[in-house]
């Protein structure tokens, strides 16, 4: 996941870059609006972590531009004012959250992975390879015609891996996603559906497979 933090506190930067990088986050960082601007156009954010009091002007203004130069990469708000005034004219400046100082660093980390995920978050409607077809809207999975049943739950985690097909799915996010305040109960669990899963996807032509990346996640592909 790559976020660009708007920050002009030096301390402040590295204690965030130390603890996202931790949560495997890549982060940009930028000290002032036009530096801000320049890096969130030139480069793909999932997220963008902004503060509002910056040395050259409101944090809001550079909100304004971004969604003016048509960037709808989530915007986070950091502020010491959070009155429902001030929410208000930052949701109308184009903000998707707002988080007050000061903030607990698992807040911050969980409020990012919920706006990455909120962003993009529909899955296709019909995907196919060789004698497999997956609709979504319908939660129908076939093998030349047949239908393959699926619980509610590898519903969930066929959903969210083929959102971002291609790409790779952290299994700490797979995890909050579908087992909330619960991720060590919910690692096993994960592992049994994720395996029914992988087998239900499978035809004997091809189909579709999850691959397993050691200590990054999980990858929705086509079969060769």
């Amino acid at each position: 996941m790559n976020v660009l933090l708007v920050e002009d506190s030096a301390p402040t930067r590295d204690l965030l870059s130390r603890y996202l990088g931790e949560a495997g986050m890549t982060t940009t960082f930028a000290s002032r609006l036009s530096t801000g601007f320049e890096r969130a156009m030139a480069g793909e954010f999932d997220v963008i972590v902004l503060d509002l009091m910056l040395p050259d002007g409101d944090g809001l203004d550079l909100c304004r531009r971004l969604r003016a130069a048509g960037n709808s990469a989530p915007v986070l708000c950091l502020t010491a004012r959070a009155e429902v005034a001030d929410r208000v004219e930052g949701l109308n400046a184009g903000a998707d959250d707002y988080l007050k100082k000061p903030f607990a660093l698992a807040e911050l980390q969980a409020r990012i992975r919920a706006l990455a995920r909120r962003r993009g978050a529909t899955p296709p409607r019909i995907l196919e390879a060789t004698g497999t077809r997956i609709d979504f809207t319908a939660r129908r999975l076939q093998h030349s015609g047949s239908d393959v049943p699926l619980t509610d739950r590898e519903w969930r985690l066929l959903e969210m891996l083929a959102t971002r097909s291609g790409r790779v799915v952290e299994r700490a996010e797979i995890l909050q996603a579908l087992w909330p305040g619960v991720e060590a109960a919910g690692a096993d669990s994960l592992d049994v559906i994720l395996g029914r899963v992988r087998r239900k996807l499978r035809s004997e032509v091809g189909g579709f497979g999850i691959r397993t990346i050691r200590g990054a996640g999980l990858v929705f592909e086509a079969l060769p």
